[in-house]
């Protein structure tokens, strides 16, 4: 696969998704700088007006030509994605991608499915994990703040909403942050205000673009617009704080439990002297994820249910036929060899995988929701 980069106007970039440090800034600062890497993306990302009609759109590296993923998705079918996927969603319809910002992002949440499909959008679930080979600094806020805390009352956010276009409103004053810990992660779910923190992130989820920002001004300066908050609702409400407001689900919002039902520590699969693969993300209907960790100088082969995608993070080796290594440092435009998308059948069969490094060969794979997946905390 070819490596994808996402720029955003509104976030500060972390610079930790091992691009040249003067390249973060190559798609033009009115554009933003890169702060995302996307992974076997087969949707357009939204990042504003100027972007090119490819934006976002993962592409595989064959034999010299740039191939689009979501074409090749279409012509293979059920051969690539497995047969189960394939009927229900005539897609690959999740995508992950690493997300890198210097500081908290706005708080927001993504539609949930009622009123995502009102103006023609899907519900977007999502969830984190933090791997310490992608955070060798933790940045300013390494935080993440979720819903509101239960004492707040509605009338305070609609208050704070109605605010949107004459100050900062600061949201997160009524929200509850979690300090972020390296080696875990969250799930999120549809409705829920989420802030997330300094960490360079890895985020399977659906492949959608719905979002909804309530917090009017970043902690790098940003003025977020209106529209950001209210663009994606039916035109008739776009003023309507009452519905805004009940966007939101406010029971998982307001949930004093939230921790324990959506904060989520690894669950080992398989253990052995030569390798270690983690569930990393589960515990949802949607998608799941794994990291797969192989001692130095081992030769495994490693079995999976279903297709997925992947990126190596550390080390370098085989797999399958392809040579593979974690880059240092990437150059804009540069093809990489670290990224790859397994088919249902190679992936049932098993992946015979090469670490010729002197550490741990780590790569870190997202499936869709056809998989055995652990079912919760």
């Amino acid at each position: 696969m070819c490596p994808n980069w996402i720029p955003r106007a509104l976030l500060e970039p972390g610079k930790r998704l091992r691009l040249l440090a003067d390249d973060y800034s190559r798609l033009g600062l009115k554009r933003g700088y890169i702060c995302e890497r996307w992974f076997s993306a087969t949707e357009k990302a939204e990042t504003g007006p100027e972007a090119p009609e490819d934006e976002g759109l993962s592409y595989i590296y064959s034999n010299g030509t740039r191939l689009l993923f979501k074409d090749c998705v279409a012509v293979l079918g059920s051969d690539l994605i497995g047969k189960e996927i394939w009927e229900q969603y005539h897609r690959w319809p999740v995508f992950s991608k690493f997300f890198d910002y210097k500081c908290t992002s706005f708080h927001h949440l993504h539609h949930k499915e009622k009123d995502a499909a009102l103006v023609g959008l899907q519900s977007k679930p999502e969830a984190y994990y933090y791997p310490a080979e992608m955070n060798l600094s933790l940045d300013s806020a390494p935080v993440t703040y979720f819903g509101f805390d239960p004492s707040v009352t509605k009338e305070e956010i609609i208050d704070r909403l109605s605010q949107f276009e004459n100050h900062e409103n600061r949201l997160t004053e009524l929200s509850r942050a979690f300090r972020l810990e390296l080696g875990t992660g969250w799930y999120t779910p549809p409705g829920v205000l989420h802030a997330c923190g300094s960490l360079c992130t890895y985020e399977p989820q659906w492949m959608s673009e719905s979002c909804s920002l309530w917090e009017n001004h970043t902690p790098g300066g940003s003025i977020v617009p209106y529209d950001e908050f209210a663009g994606k609702v039916p035109e008739n409400k776009r003023r309507d704080l009452e519905y805004l407001y009940n966007l939101m689900d406010i029971e998982a919002n307001f949930d004093p439990d939230y921790r324990k039902k959506y904060f989520r520590r690894p669950v080992i699969e398989i253990e052995d002297k030569y390798y270690t693969q983690k569930w990393i993300t589960y515990g949802n209907p949607f998608f799941a994820a794994k990291e797969l960790r192989i001692q130095p100088g081992q030769t495994v082969v490693v079995k999976d249910s279903a297709a997925y995608g992947c990126i190596l993070i550390q080390g370098h080796g085989r797999f399958g036929v392809f040579q593979t290594e974690a880059p240092n440092v990437i150059r804009f435009g540069e093809q990489t060899y670290d990224e790859f998308f397994v088919s249902e059948r190679s992936a049932r069969d098993g992946v015979r995988i090469e670490n010729n490094s002197h550490q741990e060969f780590v790569m870190l794979k997202h499936f869709c929701h056809n998989v055995n997946a652990p079912s919760g905390n």
